[in-house]
């Protein structure tokens, strides 16, 4: 304990936060060892090679190297999908974090950490459109059309509560079906995965980012781990609080995303502003360091 007590301190210019770490996990399990290496099982995503999904398993490794703990990550064997891995996370199976947007819910039934992880680009929406429709979006109030969505994404009741049409489906698959056979108008994807999306034409076919809009509405995606995993939440959170400090979560941030950004242009786009109902109270918004800004 020593030693990992003495790696702790050289590595980090507050000290004094990872004493209060450990002494808060130490009261709390005292039979804990801390020289073991921490095996942290993540959902394997549903689009393989994105930039949006290798990102977060890097500020995850981040946040544990911040922390200085041993550890592997592994990916579970099969896909799985955001409902799936929730109710794996809530047995503790397969998988012991997960990371997703927020909401009410989830929050009761997590524990959430509350580090925005893509700085809230997850409620920067553009919009995936088939050709033949860009003069009608162009022509028209945005929500006289229809837009697909999964039906048990929160991103469904955000729409719905402000105003647009949505058009349900069952699963991730089906909302590009729904947009082949031209059954909703327009698919608002977020920009981080938007490009990954456009890489697979098995996926996207024919559909093109549509030029003049964006949506956003405020969002955060977190690391979610069991209520009972108080030790590995404790751990993230610190680790990821010291890469906001530090600016090492910015700097991989930039080099993530900085092109992606300019290549949308989204200071020339038509800027819609939405309500999000569902974001929890908790949500720190107050915290402009956390927060994608435009001509920041």
């Amino acid at each position: 304990m020593s030693s990992l007590f003495n790696r702790f301190c050289s590595r980090f210019q507050r000290p004094s936060r990872i004493i209060v770490l450990i002494s808060v996990l130490l009261a709390l399990f005292p039979n804990v060892s801390f020289a073991a290496i921490w095996t942290i099982n993540y959902p394997k995503q549903p689009v393989q090679n994105s930039i949006h999904a290798q990102y977060i398993v890097d500020v995850l490794e981040l946040a544990l190297q911040k922390t200085g703990v041993r550890y592997e990550l592994v990916e579970s064997q099969d896909v799985l999908l955001q409902g799936k891995a929730f109710k794996l996370l809530s047995n503790n199976r397969t998988v012991n974090v997960v990371w997703s947007m927020t909401d009410d819910d989830r929050e009761e039934d997590f524990l959430p950490i509350r580090i925005p992880l893509y700085k809230g680009l997850i409620g920067w929406r553009v919009l995936l459109v088939n050709p033949d429709k860009l003069s009608q979006l162009e022509s028209s109030k945005l929500r006289d059309n229809y837009a697909v969505q999964g039906m048990d994404w929160p991103d469904t009741k955000i729409l719905q509560a402000n105003g647009f049409n949505v058009v349900s489906a069952t699963n991730y698959d089906e909302a590009f079906t729904i947009m082949h056979r031209k059954q909703a108008d327009m698919f608002p994807r977020s920009i981080i995965e938007v490009f990954g999306e456009l890489a697979q034409p098995e996926l996207t076919k024919d559909l093109v980012i549509e030029p003049n809009f964006v949506l956003q509405y405020p969002a955060a995606t977190y690391f979610f781990v069991n209520k009972r995993d108080v030790i590995l939440g404790k751990l993230l959170s610190t680790g990821l609080e010291m890469a906001v400090e530090d600016g090492s979560l910015d700097k991989l941030f930039d080099a993530t995303y900085s092109q992606m950004l300019q290549q949308l242009g989204l200071n020339k786009r038509t800027l819609l502003t939405l309500k999000n109902p569902l974001l929890p109270i908790n949500t720190p918004l107050t915290d402009k360091a956390l927060w994608y800004q435009i001509n920041q």
